[in-house]
């Protein structure tokens, strides 16, 4: 039997279940892949929002990844709400022991969707310093890229510019994600080394979008993980991705959930 892509996860906890390392298990487990977990906080929240945010030690962050890599060891690695400046150096420094050959999945998480903020300011420096430099990929949404490179990202062409960008400061390729954009289609644009890749899908009128963004950059993950180009694990993330908000179970009375799960019933 071929052992199963190893994915390791690292963000905070949802007790919603619909983003967060929740969301990172089910769309890892979904996809065929072994989800492996590093927890950086516990947050309170729902489908209408964060009132709670109780971050897990710095030293505690850093001993789950060390536990994980140095025993079952990981086929990509996903980061996703970090938080503070400590635990961005925390993290860095532990994946720095595991040495450079693990891909990064850097998901800059900094504002949820119902708008709460889950991000310290002296945090984005420390994720451009010592993460961004690691990443095999980073997946900011709209918002996030103007955040991390302090230019204006409004349409598609500001987004190849934003990806441009963060080349430049180091990553390997940048997906910067167009679902905070406006129009009836949502554009996705890859930028790795001298190629640009945009990936259309349509629009969908839903309040099911909690949740996406950590969905997403897991799906890519596992597609890495399991031996996928970066162009082919970037689509079919994003058709899972789309498939899963379709099938989103209408839960909670704000932005709700995708359904991770669809693909296990499908047929």
């Amino acid at each position: 039997m071929d052992r199963l892509a190893r994915v390791l996860a690292i963000a905070g906890s949802d007790s919603g279940g619909g983003a967060g390392i929740q969301a990172d298990i089910k769309a890892i487990t979904a996809l065929g892949g072994y989800a492996m977990t590093a927890v950086t906080a516990i947050t309170v929240q729902n489908t209408r929002g964060v009132t709670g945010i109780h971050p897990v030690p710095e030293g505690v962050i850093g001993a789950q990844v060390r536990a994980v890599l140095s025993d079952i060891g990981a086929d990509a690695v996903k980061t996703g709400m970090l938080g503070t400046a400590a635990t961005v150096e925390a993290v860095a420094d532990a994946l720095a022991e595991a040495g450079p050959d693990i891909p990064l999945i850097l998901d800059p998480v900094m504002i949820a969707t119902s708008g709460d903020r889950l991000v310290a300011d002296d945090s984005v420096k420390a994720i451009r310093t010592r993460l961004l430099p690691r990443a095999a990929i980073i997946t900011p949404n709209a918002p996030e890229a103007a955040t991390l490179t302090g230019l204006t990202v409004t349409n598609c062409d500001e987004q190849v510019e934003a990806g441009r960008a963060l080349l430049d400061a180091g990553a390997g390729a940048a997906l910067i994600k167009g679902g905070h954009l406006s129009g009836p289609t949502v554009r996705d644009v890859l930028v790795t080394g001298k190629e640009v890749f945009v990936f259309e899908s349509k629009r969908l009128d839903t309040t099911s979008t909690h949740g996406t963004g950590c969905t997403l950059a897991s799906a890519i993950a596992t597609g890495l993980a399991k031996g996928l180009a970066l162009q082919d694990a970037v689509e079919t993330a994003g058709q899972y991705l789309h498939e899963a908000i379709l099938h989103a179970p209408g839960l909670g009375s704000g932005h709700g959930p995708v359904d991770h799960g669809w693909v296990l019933r499908r047929g």
